[in-house]
């Protein structure tokens, strides 16, 4: 009789018998799929970043989705409208006619010097005003191909067609007092005379010692030097860095009081009460508005004020400067170099004042006095 084999397994083998068969059950990843899942990932990321770096269209005044037109508005070469707003005497009574350029987060009716100019100083001077909604701003149109040079070719044409005349004054405060340097540039044989009230800086004009920048940056506050980093370096994340929550952004579109001084914080109760048309000035969009103020103002520019020549060499007009010397904004020191290299400003350094000086009482008076001569 055939003897049958009795085999006997051991706990061990059948242990690794099964381990073995699990192995070869489990589920394997075809070849390369890890990889796609990462591409596929990345391809996921990359389009929102671009959809969060992308600023929306701006709402145009007059457009079926914009606010309504009320301002008195002109119509430029280009096809944008420009808004603007007349103060003091009628135009065609004038004696000095004036164009006011209103400065960042602001719009026509913030024309400082126009709206606390005393009724006397423009009754005996005969003074006329005009100031005018920055593109993007208020209720002029927006200006996607604005250049440091496009503002006042605008600014001529306002005034070609209000007819001021061959030669007009200008007065700029903070960012639009930067705007007067382009005027400066571009169109000085329109110009009566000049007035920069704490006009804002770019730290990279050429012509500033370094060591001087570096000290009037290091003056601002950390979330406002990365705010200008991102506007010169990388202009295409100005509006995601503006918008963002992860990190605080420009404390000047935030309205944060940590840059007034206190000077500046007692006139703010006065600014505050008559500036009932907030909601005006950003009504079409930020981007085209504040951003693009950022993005020229401290972009690089094709020249530097420092290099300018003197507008007015037979004295026929002239040009003021008018700066706080604790202005906690627009730093002094490099106001004060700008003055040295251009010995042909009337440079006026004003004790103890911060950057919202033109507000205080008297002060337009003896802006426009001084500008005009009388």
């Amino acid at each position: 009789m055939a003897a049958g084999v009795n085999r006997k397994i051991s706990a061990a083998s059948a242990r690794a018998h099964t381990r073995r068969a699990k192995q070869n059950a489990s589920f394997k990843l075809p070849s390369g799929i890890c990889t796609k899942i990462l591409l596929v990932l990345f391809a996921g990321i990359l389009a929102w970043a671009y959809q969060a770096i992308q600023p929306p269209i701006p709402k145009t005044c007059g457009s079926p989705d914009g606010p309504p037109v009320t301002a008195s508005r002109i119509k430029l070469k280009d096809g944008r409208y420009l808004a603007y707003k007349e103060h003091g005497v009628p135009r065609d009574a004038a004696k000095y006619k004036i164009v006011y350029v209103h400065g960042f987060d602001s719009c026509r009716h913030d024309a400082v010097v126009a709206n606390t100019l005393s009724p006397e100083i423009v009754e005996a001077l005969r003074v006329y005003i005009v100031s005018f909604d920055r593109p993007g701003y208020g209720e002029s149109d927006p200006n996607p191909k604005r250049t440091v040079q496009s503002l006042p070719l605008d600014i001529e044409e306002l005034a070609d067609q209000l007819r001021l005349g061959s030669k007009f004054y200008v007065i700029g405060f903070s960012m639009g007092g930067q705007v007067i340097w382009s005027c400066l540039k571009y169109i000085p044989h329109r110009l009566a005379g000049a007035a920069l009230l704490a006009p804002v800086v770019n730290y990279w004009w050429p012509g500033f010692p370094t060591n001087l920048v570096t000290e009037a940056y290091q003056q601002q506050l950390p979330q406002d030097q990365w705010a200008l980093r991102v506007s010169h370096y990388a202009p295409w994340l100005t509006y995601w860095w503006n918008t963002q929550k992860w990190f605080p952004s420009s404390s000047v579109v935030a309205h944060s009081t940590d840059i007034l001084n206190s000077e500046d914080k007692k006139l703010l109760p006065e600014i505050v009460s008559t500036r009932n048309y907030t909601a005006v000035v950003r009504q079409q969009g930020e981007y085209e508005s504040l951003h693009r103020d950022m993005m020229i103002g401290f972009g690089t520019w094709e020249f530097s004020p420092m290099d300018l020549d003197n507008p007015f060499p037979n004295n026929e007009g002239s040009l003021h400067m008018w700066h706080g010397d604790e202005d906690k904004i627009v730093p002094v020191i490099l106001q004060r170099y700008i003055a040295q290299q251009l010995p042909w400003i009337h440079y006026h350094e004003l004790p103890g004042a911060g950057h919202m000086f033109p507000h205080a009482p008297g002060m337009s008076d003896n802006i426009v006095k001084v500008l005009v001569g009388e």
